[in-house]
């Protein structure tokens, strides 16, 4: 019998601090890996699988243990299950790292952990996989994807984010968009990223997401001290926001909620 597998780094129930489903409680899933090394990243820890993954006991408590990557696919089913308490949690979070990395494994493993907990699932994602998001949108609830802007983030993706968010947005599932904007955010590439999304639909939810300076603890996962990201001024963010919403019905700008609670 051939055991389907993933690189884990933890699992978790906690507060959504980030986009349209900021406050509400969820099952994080977080996978290893990601094939993007962006500037700003506060989780650079996912970017390589450690030998071993965190899995939290009892929701909300942080009673961590310690299980030896990769897990088994029944694992994280039971691991979740036990998370699962009836009526705490709104959604399942499929996060990372980047999770579509993942996606032979996430093609057997959503269906049933759907059916067993009856949340919906949450993908949250760089946005620039869309041949892995194809293999697995029958199974997603809803899409939160990046926008990386070049001069921000470092890393340049356009035609992937187009693609990869029409596919969303045609396949009919929930999806907003999320973009981290600092003090050299540059106007010029908000503006694409406007377009970017009105040609889709205008409709679509964007969510500008003031960068938040890294914490010690963040600064320690990273492999080499990352560069020194300002979050924007107010006036800069003000401006960016209306010139945007001349193409699109939503633009909210919402910071990392989750930090301010605490919760790392």
């Amino acid at each position: 019998m051939i055991y389907k597998t993933a690189q884990l780094i933890e699992v978790f129930s906690a507060i959504q601090g980030e986009g349209l489903n900021a406050g509400t409680r969820q099952i994080f899933i977080r996978f290893a890996f990601c094939d993007l090394r962006c500037r700003f990243c506060d989780s650079a820890h996912t970017w390589l699988a450690p030998a071993t993954c965190r899995i939290e006991q009892t929701p909300g408590q942080r009673d961590f243990a310690t299980h030896d990557n990769p897990v088994k696919l029944d694992s994280l089913l039971a691991w979740v299950m036990r998370q699962d308490q009836p009526g705490l949690h709104d959604s399942i979070s499929i996060t990372g790292g980047e999770p579509l990395l993942h996606a032979p494994f996430l093609v057997d493993f959503l269906p049933q952990v759907r059916k067993s907990t009856g949340l919906p699932v949450y993908l949250e994602t760089g946005g620039h996989r869309p041949s892995q998001l194809a293999t697995i949108l029958t199974y997603l609830d809803s899409v939160g994807m990046d926008i990386k802007l070049p001069n921000t983030s470092g890393e340049n993706c356009w035609q992937a984010h187009g693609e990869f968010l029409k596919l969303c947005y045609e396949g009919g599932v929930e999806v907003f968009v999320k973009i981290a904007i600092a003090s050299i955010t540059k106007t010029d590439e908000l503006l694409q990223a406007a377009s970017l999304v009105a040609l889709v639909s205008p409709q679509i939810p964007v969510f500008l997401q003031p960068i938040t300076p890294l914490t010690a603890v963040e600064i320690d996962r990273w492999q080499a001290p990352p560069p020194v990201l300002l979050p924007p001024s107010p006036e800069q963010v003000l401006e960016w926001q209306a010139l945007m919403k001349r193409q699109l019905k939503q633009v909210r700008v919402l910071p990392q909620t989750h930090k301010m609670l605490g919760q790392l």
